[in-house]
């Protein structure tokens, strides 16, 4: 592991940047990110394959953990928490671990990430089994709390994944499905939230949004499962609604949609279908 060199630590192609305006800062982290996308294009096909492992587990009861340290957890977080509200599906099927636990979330807790013996206690708190699919992400691929954690889940037998931004680090050998997205030195030496986090972010989105996709979650290109937990939600709503149930108005709808308490389920009671169909 000593002679592992990190992309992510390599120096920025920058030089002074306190010397920079405004608009060259600006231009220069554009620049950069406009990378991001390309760098993930190149790895398509190893996202599918995790992304049909997780449904295969999933579509048989299983659930989905994402678990990671400091910026890749709160992305792991992220993710997860927007499943319910977005796709109606229980809290419990896609599951986010953050070392050091909630007060991590907006604050550093130190050397959470340097056990190796937490992460797997944390996954343990929720009982993660041979049913279950658990993605460890870390830009940096060395991060002792998500690498031993990974190895314990296939010391029992649990499929693993990752997403990396260092090609070859220690993580992706305790990945059954690696993900490796080489975005290059950081704007800022070293501050891996910038592409490298954007990269987890955009991969996370194309994981959780397949996956719910082909569990069912979607139909024609609608959220119909949504939680109706706000008024914009509420009114995104009966739009659907009014564009799947032709005739019906804007009260009708809404009145549909409060007694049944979501699209699908005010779809079907009025035995309408989505048009195309």
């Amino acid at each position: 592991m000593d002679a592992f060199i990190k992309i992510t630590e390599q120096p920025s192609a920058y030089r002074h940047l306190e010397k920079m305006p405004v608009a060259e800062i600006l231009t220069h982290i554009n620049n950069e990110d406009k990378t991001v996308p390309f760098v993930i294009e190149k790895v398509i096909p190893e996202i599918e394959k995790l992304i049909l492992a997780a449904v295969d587990k999933m579509l048989a009861g299983g659930r989905l953990f994402y678990i990671g340290a400091g910026t890749s957890g709160r992305l792991a977080i992220v993710d997860a928490s927007e499943c319910p509200p977005t796709y109606g599906i229980a809290p419990n099927r896609v599951i986010g671990i953050i070392a050091g636990g909630e007060k991590a979330m907006t604050q550093p807790v130190e050397f959470a990430e340097d056990s190796l013996t937490q992460g797997w206690e944390d996954l343990q708190r929720d009982h993660v089994n041979d049913k279950d699919i658990v993605i460890g992400i870390a830009a940096s691929g060395t991060t002792p709390y998500v690498i031993a954690a990974l190895k314990k889940c296939r010391e029992n037998g649990i499929i693993t994944g990752c997403i990396t931004n260092n090609p070859g680090s220690p993580l992706t050998k305790e990945a059954d499905y690696p993900i490796a997205l080489a975005v290059g030195p950081e704007f800022v030496t070293g501050s891996t939230r910038m592409k490298s986090g954007t990269s987890q972010k955009l991969v996370l989105n194309m994981i959780s949004t397949a996956i719910m996709i082909r569990l069912g979650r979607v139909e024609d290109n609608k959220m119909v499962n949504m939680q109706l937990s706000n008024q914009k939600l509420l009114d995104r709503g009966v739009k659907m609604l009014m564009d799947n149930l032709p005739g019906i108005d804007y009260a009708e709808a809404r009145a549909l949609l409060v007694k049944y308490g979501s699209v699908k389920k005010a779809m079907r009671s009025a035995g309408g279908a989505h048009k195309g169909d």
